[in-house]
């Protein structure tokens, strides 16, 4: 089968202990971290209801180290 993707480029902000947690998965299990990223992203269950309550903006929360961008590519 011929799979076409839309592909959509995606900068995500990480706290210093995401992005290292995220660095050690992926040195540990030798996957890339848009693989990881897209295996969550697939096991999130969100249906019509669950959507709908979530569609007004999410309030940020308070930070105490500045997130690091990461790329994704």
């Amino acid at each position: 089968m011929n799979k076409k993707w839309a592909v959509k480029r995606m900068t995500i902000n990480l706290a210093s202990t995401e992005s290292e947690r995220l660095e050690r998965y992926c040195a540990i299990t030798g996957r890339p971290a848009t693989d990881v990223i897209r295996e969550l992203i697939r096991s999130l269950e969100v249906t019509d209801l669950q959507a709908s309550e979530h569609s007004t903006p999410m309030k940020a929360s308070s930070v105490t180290h500045a997130p690091q961008p990461v790329s994704i590519h």
